[in-house]
């Protein structure tokens, strides 16, 4: 099994070279390693607690468990489980927000995706791309602004 690090430094270093192909990537899913890298990583999430629509949490996460996604993988049957909707109020107003609440297993192999994808992707994104971003935020993209913004003629603004 190659150490998770290694394989994701790997990625990220032909991230930045357009014409290279990236082949198997598929059965980067079938490394135990990476699955508890992506336990870890989700595990001090608050919302990692919350039962999922098969009523089992985060915490309940086992080598055998990760061993079944990993086998449910390799044959092709795998099915992720449908969201549970649910709607929380946002901080301002009265107003709510919808939520949807996967499972604990889809969570993980949904880290997992999350992972390979920003070690592939990540090089190729603009400087100035600030949203959902490691090390980036609305935070950066103002310090940004302040830096280089030399007036406009026109704002949009979106959500």
């Amino acid at each position: 099994m190659r150490n998770p690090e290694n394989v994701l430094i790997s990625l990220t270093k032909h991230s930045n070279q357009k014409d290279y192909k990236y082949e198997r990537l598929y059965r980067l899913l079938y490394n135990e390693e990476l699955y508890l890298t992506a336990y870890q990583n989700i595990y001090s999430n608050d919302g990692s607690m919350t039962k999922g629509t098969d009523n089992q949490t985060v915490d309940g996460m086992s080598i055998e468990r990760i061993r079944k996604i990993i086998v449910s993988l390799k044959d092709e049957s795998y099915q992720p489980k449908p969201a549970r909707r649910e709607y929380i109020k946002k901080k301002t107003g009265n107003k709510k927000r919808p939520l949807g609440i996967s499972s604990a297993d889809d969570k993980l192999v949904q880290e997992v995706v999350r992972m390979i994808l920003e070690s592939i992707y990540e090089g190729s994104f603009s400087a100035k791309s600030h949203g959902f971003r490691p090390n980036k935020s609305c935070h950066t993209a103002l310090i940004q602004i302040r830096k280089t913004f030399t007036g406009a003629k026109w704002f949009v603004e979106g959500d």
